[in-house]
């Protein structure tokens, strides 16, 4: 049979599926992110590869690789278990984020269009409607994805995902909480105007205030719930 469908299905046929290992990473990694796993679960290899449907090897694989991203640390003789954030781990994380997200906004401002910032400050004015602090880090976020959309460099867009997940799967609404809206948001509005003006030096400089008031915020909220632990 010929036609653009079966070429289509021909094409979908030939792509190649991910190694074991990476699909049982991914599983594992979301399951951690998502709050499944919390912090000091011990992951048992043998139970991962019956969940995961795989032989143990994959599981040893994907478990050394999650250990390089931090999300777990593997002790002899006992297994993985899922970490948790110590004052150090929070401090180093929000220190990665400034030199990422400073860098990425830098670069997407001169690919900025008018639309581009339309669609910010629509993003801005829906978030200072919403009354409910539960939806605010969602909000943040989408404000902080779309400034950064125009830099046009995929791979620094995913490091600085993976570091704001490492971080919000422990405290993102904590520190939404801690901080409340209106300083933040402030702050957001003038990184937009600065955006606007095509300014990328002071829109950065902004951005690392910005972030570095987060950084207090989390950490003092993080002292008071008891949220920030020992490394291990």
């Amino acid at each position: 049979m010929t036609g653009p469908h079966a070429r289509g299905r021909s094409a979908a046929s030939s792509e190649p599926k991910l190694p074991a290992h990476e699909l049982v990473r991914e599983g594992l990694r979301e399951a951690i992110m998502s709050g499944e796993f919390e912090s000091g679960t011990l992951l048992r290899q043998d139970a991962l590869a019956e969940r995961f449907g795989t032989s143990r090897i994959p599981v040893r694989e994907a478990l050394q690789k999650l250990e390089a991203e931090g999300l777990v640390r593997i002790h002899p003789n006992r297994g993985a278990v899922v970490t948790h954030l110590s004052l150090e781990d929070v401090l180093e994380l929000m220190d990665i984020r400034i030199a990422l997200e400073c860098r990425a906004l830098t670069l997407a401002i001169p690919n900025m269009t008018e639309e581009d910032t339309a669609a910010l400050e629509e993003d801005l004015r829906l978030y200072d409607q919403e009354e409910d602090p539960r939806n605010w880090p969602r909000l943040n976020w989408k404000f902080h994805q779309a400034i950064y959309a125009a830099c046009d460099r995929p791979k620094l867009i995913s490091m600085i995902e993976s570091n704001v997940e490492q971080i919000g799967r422990f405290t993102s609404e904590q520190v939404s909480l801690a901080a409340g809206k209106r300083r933040p948001q402030e702050e957001h509005w003038n990184i937009l105007e600065a955006c606007k003006q095509g300014n990328a030096e002071k829109a950065a400089r902004l951005l690392q205030q910005h972030i570095q008031h987060t950084q207090k915020s989390l950490l003092a909220a993080a002292r008071r719930e008891g949220l920030i632990r020992p490394r291990r």
